[in-house]
């Protein structure tokens, strides 16, 4: 009944947690003590709760258990599928009060607020890095360890993430999805087409500080510096 009075009678006493099981709040302190009692037998990842690490292992054993009944997408969880079934509808109930952007999850909502605030949680103990993101800090972290656990099958080419592997693989295939609607450009990156789009609006968005230069990306930035220097 307390799912439909409200009540939270658990609260966290050092943030402002709140939940309705005891057991969700001993579960939830290990964030603030960092015990992982529950560890994988082939990998190195360590849990908090018995229930993550069983999700955990359907990774290593590729199950996949729920499928979309519209496309081929198959995944581990069912609030995973429930989240991939909006891309079918073009439901998105979440939206910024701040911009137009509208999404399918609070949680992306959640981080795409941070850019409006600026707020960057989490931070490399090595560099200056800093992200709105647990994942994106551990794939940051791979650079500084020089883990690439990705890797192509048909050249020697190895990547930290399977985003980078996929979008490699299109060289190969030489599929180019993304194509401007003005001129015959095509390309393999959404980004890229981004990118693109600006050579025909005029807009160059990033400004030398030194001189008037201008320019559309940021790497062609980083690179005029350099003859400052």
């Amino acid at each position: 009944m307390k799912i439909h009075t409200g009540e939270k009678p658990f609260s966290c006493n050092i943030c402002k947690y709140q939940c309705i099981q005891k057991s969700h709040i001993q579960a939830h302190m290990k964030i603030h003590t960092g015990e992982k009692p529950f560890s994988c037998n082939i990998c190195e990842y360590k849990f908090i709760t018995k229930s993550d690490l069983q999700r955990h292992m359907k990774i290593h054993t590729g199950e996949k258990p729920f499928s979309c009944n519209i496309c081929e997408y198959k995944c581990i969880e069912k609030r995973y599928l429930q989240k991939h079934m909006k891309i079918h509808t073009g439901e998105k109930p979440f939206s910024c009060n701040i911009c137009e952007y509208k999404c399918i999850t609070k949680g992306d909502l959640q981080r795409h607020v941070k850019i409006h605030t600026g707020e960057k949680p989490f931070s490399c103990n090595i560099c200056e890095y800093k992200c709105i993101e647990k994942s994106k800090l551990q794939m940051h972290m791979k650079i500084h360890t020089g883990e690439k656990p990705f890797s192509c099958h048909i050249c020697e080419y190895k990547c930290i993430t399977k985003s980078d592997l996929q979008r490699h693989m299109k060289i190969h295939t030489g599929e180019k999805p993304f194509s401007c609607h003005i001129c015959k450009y095509q390309c393999i990156q959404k980004s890229h087409l981004q990118s693109h789009m600006k050579i025909h609006t005029g807009e160059k968005p990033f400004s030398c500080h030194i001189c008037e230069y201008k320019c559309i990306t940021k790497s062609a930035l980083q690179r005029h510096m350099k003859t400052h220097t």
